[in-house]
């Protein structure tokens, strides 16, 4: 072998050597996002804007937090609190939302199509513009919500009154 040859090889297995290094540390400092936070203590956190698919808030207390404009598809608020909760063109598309607190909740522009909210409580929830299509609701829910519907999604187009199948 040539020195040039050598002088090649030493410098690709020192480049190696280097990009090994580099991947198991960034490995080893990249934070970790968590998409379990069941049973937390969540009060007034900002998630807004956040893509957080398929997490799961079951049981969490997310009392007066910003949610406004985040992709929530797939979540899970299972008997979460969401009191005074900010979820204003919040995307939960197939969330499940049974036996949540959706008190004084500000759902206005929010789409909720095909989610699981049996069970619910919507009490003053604000839902201007909220696309409710295809929501198991309880009656009851469903007849209140429909006093206050009103509005159109500026997503789907849809108006909040006729997702809700109100009379």
């Amino acid at each position: 072998m040539n020195s040039t040859t050598v002088l090649h090889k030493q410098i690709l297995s020192g480049l190696l050597c280097l990009l090994a290094m580099l991947v198991s540390a960034s490995i080893w400092i990249s934070p970790a996002f968590a998409l379990d936070y069941n049973r937390e203590n969540l009060l007034g956190r900002d998630f807004s804007g956040q893509v957080l698919t398929d997490a799961s808030f079951t049981k969490a207390n997310l009392r007066n937090s910003n949610l406004s404009h985040s992709d929530l598809t797939g979540v899970s608020f299972f008997a979460a609190n969401l009191e005074s909760a900010n979820l204003e063109g919040a995307n939960l598309t197939n969330a499940t939302l049974d036996a949540a607190r959706i008190i004084k909740t500000n759902l206005t522009n929010a789409v909720l199509t095909g989610a699981f909210a049996a069970n619910a409580k919507f009490d003053g929830a604000i839902i201007d513009g909220a696309d409710f299509s295809d929501v198991l609701l309880r009656q009851d829910e469903q007849d209140n919500l429909c006093k206050i519907a009103q509005g159109t999604n500026p997503t789907t187009g849809k108006e909040t009154r006729e997702t809700l199948m109100c009379k």
